[in-house]
């Protein structure tokens, strides 16, 4: 049978996590807003769905797996309320769906570990968007739905090394500050394995072993390839933006253990020092 994966929002993750199916024999469709970034997709031997123009109810009845990586707005989730009756009515036919997710949905911690069981109280208007668009997508019958709680995300071409090369990198300090992190082909492993492992009403982190403060990050990465390493700027000299203020609200450690328990991953990059120096490694 035929494997055939629809993808929403064809972005970085559900590139990576393409190139390992396409290799596999799968059939890909990625959906794109943008008529410009068809030829990309092509390339990638991803079969384009434009937005507004193609018909992609029709993939919706022919698929056999469904990712979503759209994020919601103040409307609430895009995908669904364009085609939610399409995927209602063909929720039955999917062997696995997948929604990317985000683990702002658990809010702040102070530095404190959260695992899937913990509540979600988010603190922010984009955490609170996700905690509805993941009840949203949960609410429809006989979806085999598996969500993935996503860290921050970093890999070839967005990382620290590329704001350290335009000058955007700062090391913002704010004391306790942590965050958890994971590269894109991690992601890509995880949702590989729950495909092979359906789970439906899952809910996993997706996230390395070491959760640090974002200017360690920075440090690492202007000394591998031999750059200053900028100056610290406090936290309350920063003039950060609204999205980057929301960031710094929340400060917490993300447990990883059912990606492993359940899933059997290995992660490729246990920590953003593997990632990095892989990243550098490919490029040179």
């Amino acid at each position: 049978m035929e494997k055939i994966l629809l993808s929403f929002g064809h972005g970085f993750v559900a590139q990576a996590l393409a190139r390992r199916l396409i290799a596999d024999g799968w059939t890909v469709y990625g959906t794109t807003r943008n008529p410009s970034k068809v030829s990309d997709l092509r390339s990638d031997s991803v079969k384009p769905l434009v937005w507004g123009k193609d018909d992609i109810g029709a993939v919706i009845s022919r698929a056999t797996h469904i990712l979503s990586s759209v994020a919601p707005d103040e409307q609430g989730d895009p995908v669904l309320a364009a085609f939610g009756g399409e995927i209602t009515r063909a929720a039955p036919n999917f062997a696995w769906a997948g929604y990317l997710s985000t683990t702002g949905v658990y809010g702040d911690h102070g530095g404190g570990w959260v695992d899937e069981s913990t509540p979600l109280t988010p603190t922010t208007r984009r955490g609170t968007r996700r905690v509805d668009a993941e009840n949203a997508w949960r609410a429809i019958p006989g979806l085999p739905l598996h969500v993935f709680r996503l860290a921050g995300i970093y890999g070839p071409g967005r990382s620290a090394f590329d704001r350290l090369r335009d000058g955007t990198a700062r090391r913002i300090i704010k004391p306790g500050q942590v965050f958890s992190r994971t590269h894109v082909d991690d992601i890509a492993q995880v949702l590989a394995a729950s495909i092979s492992r359906p789970n439906p009403g899952a809910a996993y982190n997706v996230c390395d072993d070491d959760p640090a403060p974002p200017q360690d990050v920075i440090e690492e990465a202007a000394k591998l390839i031999g750059v200053p390493v900028p100056p610290e700027v406090p936290f309350e000299q920063a003039d950060l933006g609204p999205m980057a203020q929301s960031f710094y609200s929340e400060s917490k450690r993300v447990s990883n253990d059912r990606i492993k328990d359940e899933l059997g991953v290995t992660l490729l990059y246990p920590t953003y020092r593997e990632g990095l120096r892989a990243i550098l490694e490919a490029e040179t």
